[in-house]
Parts: structure tokens; C-alpha cells; sequence
């Protein structure tokens, strides 16, 4: 497995070793050893969740600020635009963003650690996202960050208006939002 830092380190591309001939291919998308070996981070997986979406939908950005989720990310059909920011007081890049595309074809991974908000756009016809989660899913600890709070900079690839849930079109700003310490 190839590690890739992004503009935040702790954000990290993965680039899995994928076997392929003419039948097809084959990848590990996740092997607890090689992860930890990679990475140097020792995390346990409790929850793995996959969403569908078709084009132009928006989700996020997304976090909990009680049972803080670390997420490993990757798409299995389409392609995404996917955010994460830093909402780490104590942080260098703290209201920071890093963005970068996921796509079936490529097979990376990402890793979106605890203390960030995370988001993405389905830039496809449809999109087949699947993640797993370091803490279970508490929705009264869940938190969405503004997506297009203009202190965030975060330059989303759209053809015109994004496909949002209620609960994401009234996200906080990050100058309102709770933040870890």
C-alpha cells in the first residue's frame, strides 16, 4: 500500500496494491496489519456504511463532536469530489481544507481522521460510496459544518446548484460551529 500525504498530513490517500489480469481484479480494501504498517496508526473499525448518490449531490460536511469518527473512505462506482477540514483547535491547519477526487477507477482510499468534518460531491451519473467508521454513528452528537461558508474556501467543482439535505443546507459557519479542543 502506497501512503500519500495531502496538504493536511494527517489526511492521508491510500493507493492499495490491486492484482489484475483479463478476469478483472483484485484489492485488499482494508487489512488491519498493512494499514497499521503503512499509516503507523493503530485505529478499530466499528461500523462500515455505503451511500448512493447520482450527480450533483452534495453530503456534508458531516462530524460528531462527542464519539468523534475517524472514516476510511473509498468509492466502488463512479467518481467524487471529497472535502475534509480541520476542525482541530489546537491544530496548524485548523478551519483548513483538503480536497481531492476518489474514483472507482483508481481505487483509492482515503483517511479522514477524528476531528474533522468530511463531505463530498458525487461528480458521476451516480456514485457507490462505502466507509468505515472508528465510533458509531450518534446522531445527537452529529454536527454539519456550512459547506459554502466562504471562511472555508473550499472551491466546489459545480454545474449549478448542489442536491442538498435540509440538514446540510442550514450547516453551521465555522466561526458558530463547535470545534474539538
Amino acid at each position: 500500500m502506497k501512503v500519500i500525504r495531502t496538504d493536511i498530513p494527517d489526511v492521508l490517500i491510500l493507493e492499495p496494491k490491486v492484482f489484475g489480469d483479463a478476469r478483472g481484479f483484485f484489492l485488499e480494501s482494508y487489512n488491519k496489519r498493512a494499514f497499521r504498517d503503512a499509516t503507523g496508526l493503530d485505529v478499530e473499525f466499528v461500523q462500515d456504511n455505503h451511500s448512493s448518490s447520482r450527480r450533483g449531490v452534495l453530503r456534508g460536511l458531516h462530524y460528531q463532536i462527542r464519539q468523534a469518527q475517524g472514516k476510511l473512505v473509498r468509492v466502488i462506482a463512479g467518481e467524487v469530489f471529497d472535502v475534509a477540514v480541520d476542525l482541530r483547535r489546537g491544530s496548524a491547519s485548523f478551519g483548513k481544507s483538503v480536497a481531492f477526487n476518489l474514483d472507482a477507477a483508481s481505487k483509492r482510499i482515503a483517511w479522514i481522521p477524528p476531528g474533522f468534518a468530511h463531505g463530498f460531491l458525487v461528480l458521476s451519473e451516480q456514485a457507490e460510496f462505502l466507509y468505515k467508521t472508528t465510533d458509531y454513528y450518534a446522531p445527537e452528537h452529529e454536527r454539519v459544518l456550512l459547506w459554502n461558508d466562504p471562511a472555508l474556501g473550499i472551491r466546489w467543482p459545480l454545474q449549478g446548484e448542489p442536491v442538498l439535505a435540509e440538514r446540510d443546507r442550514h450547516g453551521a459557519s465555522l466561526k458558530s460551529t463547535e470545534t474539538f479542543a
